[in-house]
């Protein structure tokens, strides 16, 4: 990996920090693809002076991805959002976006290329979100078939938007809502369980056009993942049953928020359960 170029799309986020980290541990020069290279200045001392560069790319405009990955050895594609905003959607970020990085990194004859999906990817889904993630694998596919895609169930770990927003709600709220009556059933995985599965997948021939499904050793419901939450923020809420169509309406309204704390499409996600599918490649083969 010593003196290898990488260059990771979307690594100011909460996977591409951990990422980052791990290939800098290993030596690898890192470039960081994102829009706004001035805001990611804290990446810079998580390897040694000059060995990680962060440099504006924005995936709508395919003629920053090239710059972005000249003369890279290796991309890994990180980019997401959980919400449309602006000119931030769905379909152009997490389908035409990656289908631009494949695109780039074939006709720029980049080694390997990681992508980083959803479980629950799946092109008939309700929810607009999960079709583009599968839209996304999809244009992978087309463009580089060898790629390997990483598809891992909710991600936490320190500064997560998923744990962290209930334990923010829970300080703020009398009652909790039980979206779907909180059945819907989880797979919670480790960010650095997930950051040393892309690292290892970066490096393994073997995985080449393969797919992998990430998930914990444990299973939760939406309910017990709310008492998680509580009992290790050392708070006693009520936890109020909330059907979904009821969930809708009250989402519809919380999604008009400069940053809204639950949209309609995340609601519609939660209608699924996010775990590892029955047979998939997961961390064990990655161990």
């Amino acid at each position: 990996m010593a003196n290898e170029l990488i260059t990771v799309f979307g690594g100011s986020g909460f996977i591409g920090r951990h990422v980052i980290r791990k290939l800098a541990k290993r030596g690898a020069r890192v470039r960081a693809a994102v829009r706004q290279p001035n805001l990611a200045g804290y990446l810079k001392p998580m390897g040694d002076v000059g060995q990680i560069e962060p440099v504006q790319a924005n995936i709508r405009y395919e003629s920053s991805i090239i710059q972005a990955m000249r003369d890279a050895d290796r991309v890994i594609n990180l980019t997401g959002i959980l919400y449309e905003s602006g000119p931030q959607k769905f379909t152009r970020v997490q389908a035409e976006g990656a289908g631009a990085i494949a695109r780039a990194a074939k006709a720029a004859g980049v080694r390997k290329l990681v992508h980083v999906s959803a479980i629950g990817a799946d092109a008939a889904s309700n929810s607009a979100y999960a079709r583009s993630k599968a839209a996304g694998e999809a244009a992978v596919r087309e463009y580089f078939p060898s790629a390997t895609i990483i598809r891992p169930s909710v991600v936490f770990g320190p500064e997560d938007d998923f744990f962290n927003r209930f334990a923010m709600l829970a300080r703020a709220l009398p009652a909790l809502p039980l979206i779907g009556g909180g059945h819907t059933k989880m797979q919670p995985v480790y960010v650095g369980d997930v950051a040393d599965a892309i690292v290892r997948v970066l490096y393994d021939s073997a995985t080449d056009g393969r797919i992998y499904e990430l998930g914990g050793p444990q299973i939760y419901t939406m309910k017990q993942i709310m008492e998680l939450v509580l009992a290790v923020t050392g708070r006693r809420r009520l936890l109020l049953p909330l059907p979904f169509f009821a969930a809708r309406i009250q989402a519809a309204l919380l999604q008009l928020l400069p940053k809204p704390l639950l949209t309609v499409d995340q609601v519609r996600l939660l209608e699924v359960d996010n775990v590892v599918s029955a047979g998939a490649l997961g961390l064990k083969e990655l161990e």
